[in-house]
């Protein structure tokens, strides 16, 4: 062992202030277990990255990091992609491997698991995590739809509108009602405010909202909202609280899932107060398969993502980002991070080989370590690492074994996850869906009551022409001995009648009637 590399690390990593243990010190595959490599506490709202390649164990460093966070009081919220993170609320199992490990490492190891609340977006297999539109805003959602600034402009108009005229957005459906509402039967009330509101943006936000609801983000909005002053809360055994939200039905919708993320965000942001740099975080949050939170989202969202990795670190939370390569992140929230974790990369073409050269190169200089070598080289659990020391300093680069996870390595079953939800103290609180009166309800009536109204004028309009009608009738139709004497039949009868009677009264006078003489 070479006592040089030795003081280094034992000067650069033996921090006065407390610390969260990640494992211990190698160098030429020899594990000191007198060198234990941790993080200060203090930096941890630095943020950090976790990185490697399938199958190096990044995801059970980030299960280490979490439990270990929990026992320094410290509340973790925790982003399960595969679902093998929620394996931290369940005991592991001894195995002889593990046993090897602990005892290499030097540092105490006790099979328990930690207890936790179970989230889900889509309400499958955990707590529903719902927000209303009105918390979300219209600027946010505009960044999830991806709208043009006048789309935006539209929408921003219809939400100062329902605001104006108390009607709450709660859901979609709110929304898509209030938006067909100012084009069509609230046009005029609409425009005498707030100008004209362009039928064709309307329809093009319509559908935006239709691909966002096939993506399962209306599973998103609702009530009741979900408060983040709940992933505050302590354990019954006094430790910080591990809240898991469960993703493995959100991978192939990477939109909804970083939308929500930066939701989440924002909220945190506007709730926290501000506190600088603290002991220790207030909140951490860890995000397995970061790339998902990037690949697909927009660049107002990335822009927005950015904002909040600079900005919430004064209101005590850090951001712990797993992903498979450090160039997953954007390089604006890369050079944003304190500590960095990185497991073995595989080099497999000229990119590869090429990638790693970079990665390397991320790293502080040592006289003791080559990383572009070694990045190849490292074993399953074994990673390199650099943090910030008290003083935001970078440590010494070393080679660190680290310890594995007290909780389960692996997922749990749909029978265990509902034995959690049984265990939960927030299940009473999120799992009925509440639909109190809104927007959607409060339009359809009001466009009812305008309906029936109309119907109503309608009818009235229709007897009062049927009046009129009958009333022209009247003037124009002909007395009944008008329209018999009319009757040609009549009129012959009567040319009869009356010679008859004018034959009979000459006869009476003696009257007779000259007769032609004959010649």
């Amino acid at each position: 062992m070479n006592p040089n590399w030795q003081a280094a690390v034992a000067q650069s990593y033996s921090f006065s202030a407390p610390s969260i243990l990640m494992g211990a010190a190698k160098l030429n595959e020899v594990v000191d277990p007198k060198l234990p490599i941790g993080i200060p506490l203090s930096t941890l709202n630095r943020h950090g990255l976790i990185s490697g390649a399938t199958g190096t164990g990044k995801t059970k460093t980030l299960q280490v990091l979490a439990e270990q966070c929990a026992q320094a009081n410290i509340p973790v919220l925790l982003m399960d992609i595969k679902g093998d993170l929620s394996g931290i609320a369940k005991a592991g199992s001894p195995h002889p491997k593990i046993d090897e490990r602990q005892q290499s490492v030097g540092l105490p190891f006790s099979v328990k698991g930690y207890e936790s609340e179970l989230y889900s977006l889509s309400g499958q297999q955990g707590l529903p995590v719902r927000s209303t539109m009105t918390e979300f805003g219209p600027v946010l959602l505009s960044k999830l739809l991806d709208l043009t600034d006048t789309q935006s402009g539209v929408l921003t108009v219809v939400f100062k509108y329902c605001d104006d005229h108390q009607w709450p957005l709660i859901d979609l459906k709110d929304l898509r009602k209030a938006l067909i509402y100012v084009t069509e039967e609230g046009k005029e009330a609409v425009q005498q405010t707030y100008g004209r509101i362009s039928t064709a943006s309307v329809g093009a936000i319509l559908r935006k909202l239709m691909v966002i609801e096939q993506q399962g983000g209306s599973n998103l909005f609702g009530e009741p909202s979900f408060e983040v002053a709940d992933l505050m809360n302590r354990t019954r055994s006094g430790y910080g609280l591990i809240s898991v939200i469960r993703l493995m039905d959100m991978q192939d919708k990477p939109q909804v899932f970083s939308t929500f993320m930066i939701s989440l965000l924002a909220e945190i942001y506007h709730t926290f107060p501000e506190v600088g740099d603290p002991e220790r975080p207030k909140l951490m949050l860890c995000f397995d398969e970061a790339h998902l939170l990037f690949d697909q989202a927009s660049k107002a969202l990335l822009d927005q993502l950015e904002i909040m990795v600079r900005l919430i670190r004064s209101k005590g939370v850090g951001l712990v980002f797993c992903t498979q390569h450090p160039a997953d992140l954007p390089a604006a929230i890369l050079g944003q991070l304190g500590f960095k974790i990185q497991h073995a990369l595989r080099a497999f073409s000229a990119k590869d080989r090429k990638d790693i050269r970079l990665t390397s190169q991320n790293f502080p200089p040592s006289e003791y370590y080559q990383p572009e070598t070694l990045l190849t080289e490292l074993g399953v659990g074994t990673a390199l690492m650099t943090c910030l020391d008290p003083k935001g300093r970078p440590t010494e680069l070393v080679e660190v074994m680290l310890r594995a996870p007290e909780s389960r390595m692996g997922v749990i079953s749909p029978a265990e996850v509902q034995s959690v939800l049984r265990e939960s103290r927030l299940a009473a609180k999120y799992e009925t869906l509440i639909d109190r009166e809104s927007a959607f309800e409060i339009l359809t009536q009001k466009l009812e009551s305008a309906t029936q109204e109309a119907h109503k004028v309608q009818m009235q309009e229709d007897i009062e022409r049927a009046k009129r009608a009958s009333q022209r009738a009247d003037a124009n139709e002909p007395s009944m001995w008008e329209s018999v004497t009319d009757n040609p039949m009549v009129k012959q009868m009567g040319k009869e009648v009356v010679r008859e009677v004018t034959r009979g009264l000459m006869g009476i006078l003696g009257i007779k009637k000259s007769r032609r003489r004959r010649y």
